[in-house]
């Protein structure tokens, strides 16, 4: 299974309406083009390795904006809750000059195939609209200025407003990271838990908010992508390569809102494409099952702790999509 969506339980009584998630699935067990992806830009830089079921990608700067994408078949705005997962490993990556970064997430297709887009020149008429990615940017040491490996997670809005989550972090070669995105319906924020070995390596702690004062955030976004960005002119380059897998978005949120009823039980609407575990936790450190794994139904799914803990728990729901055959 592939954790998807982590969310705390809530204190709320509301029963919501179940809405049922529109979930696009690529796990690379066949030809990912027959499932409609496409390339645009450089098509040397992606390649689907059949044999390991995986997505190798190259993400070179000094190659044209170039993206494995596929629409999403709908139009995302502020107003929709969202999420984009995916196994990331790397087996090199450096960074030249001051550095640039690689991508998988979200954008604006006419956008973001417009000759004047550009993620790395961030002033007129060269700037981004409408995006919602991860970023991995390699430490860099340039004339005396430098920066760690960086992990992101960045949104920016329809008039190039952005703001993103940092936190200095490295990825290893030949480590499999599972990068879960989220976006919650009228917030003008992104966020995100990166894990490795089952475990949360991040939560990107540092927020940087560049949105002007009454700005609503309003984006629109309708391709999945994964991204391998142009260099600005000036030798700040990126070369990496990695494979991906197990890419996955979902619209809406898979869980929503959580309404504790009882002691050690939680209720919330659930979508039948989903298995449902309820976690629990003292100490916001180890988090362990609290109630065996459940598929939802596909209305408010109820889920009880079997074994809560004598003193105060703290409880989470975790979203898995099922194994595939």
């Amino acid at each position: 299974m592939k954790k998807v969506c982590l969310i705390l339980a809530l204190a709320s009584l509301s029963v919501l309406p179940v809405v049922r998630a529109s979930t696009i699935i690529e796990n690379f067990t066949t030809d990912p083009s027959l499932d409609g992806w496409q390339v645009f830009g450089d098509t040397n830089l992606f390649q689907w390795d059949s044999t390991n079921q995986i997505l190798d990608v190259t993400w070179d700067s000094t190659q044209p904006n170039s993206y494995f994408y596929l629409p999403l078949g709908q139009t995302l705005t502020v107003t929709n809750s969202f999420c984009v997962q995916f196994d990331l490993q790397l087996s090199n990556a450096a960074a030249y000059g001051y550095g640039q970064e690689l991508a998988i997430g979200l954008l604006h297709w006419s956008d973001a195939t417009n000759i004047n887009f550009s993620r790395t020149i961030d002033y007129p008429p060269n700037i981004s609209p409408n995006v919602f990615e991860f970023d991995y940017f390699p430490a860099f040491n340039d004339g005396g200025y430098s920066s760690p490996d960086t992990v992101t997670a960045t949104i920016v809005d329809s008039a190039a407003n952005y703001n993103y989550c940092a936190d200095a972090q490295s990825f290893v070669p030949g480590v499999t990271y599972h990068v879960v995105l989220l976006h919650y319906a009228n917030s003008i924020n992104i966020s995100g838990v990166i894990y490795t070995n089952g475990q949360i390596m991040s939560t990107f702690p540092e927020v940087q908010n560049y949105y002007p004062v009454n700005d609503d955030g309003s984006f629109v976004l309708d391709t999945i992508s994964v991204t391998s960005y142009a260099d600005d002119g000036y030798g700040d380059d990126i070369f990496a390569q990695g494979t991906v897998a197990n890419l996955v978005f979902a619209s809406p949120l898979p869980v929503g809102v959580i309404n504790t009823t009882t002691a050690g039980q939680v209720q919330f609407a659930s979508d039948p494409s989903w298995i449902y575990t309820l976690e629990q936790t003292t100490d916001f450190q180890n988090w362990s099952p609290a109630a065996p794994a459940a598929f939802g139904n596909g209305t408010n799914l109820v889920l009880q702790a079997t074994n809560p803990p004598a003193g105060k728990a703290f409880y989470q729901v975790i979203a898995d999509l099922p194994t595939p055959d």
